[in-house]
């Protein structure tokens, strides 16, 4: 009976450790690695806890692009990394590449586009 604890209990730390090095393999594991827990924008260290709030993001957003040296990351806190990737698809309304112009959202619009016919009087 003790072996089969003893078996189970190995079984179960082997699978632990099979699992950390499968983690430690993926992108962000190899990224917390290699750069200091700092976000790269608003310089806001994390640590602890506050550790999981800090995301890998990908310079080229292709996410496929993981070079050993992680050249194509760069560590970001969440507000920054949600920021990063709202500042693209602005981007992305004002080139034209995104959906039709009845479809923009109307912080986009510009505010004064029918101002001389407002001050006209025209509706």
């Amino acid at each position: 009976m003790v072996t089969r604890k003893k078996q189970a209990s190995d079984a179960i730390i082997a699978a632990a450790r099979r699992e950390r090095a499968l983690r430690e393999t993926t992108y962000r594991e190899r990224a917390l690695k290699l750069f200091p827990h700092v976000c790269a924008r608003c310089g806001r260290e994390l640590s602890g806890k506050r550790l999981r709030e800090l995301t890998v993001h990908h310079k080229d957003h292709n996410h496929d692009h993981n070079p050993p040296d992680g050249s194509n990351w760069e560590l970001l806190c969440i507000y920054c990394h949600d920021n990063e990737h709202a500042r693209d698809q602005v981007a992305e309304w004002y080139s034209g590449e995104g959906p039709a112009q009845a479809e923009r959202p109307a912080a986009l619009d510009s505010p004064f586009a029918n101002l001389s016919d407002l001050l006209k009087g025209k509706p």
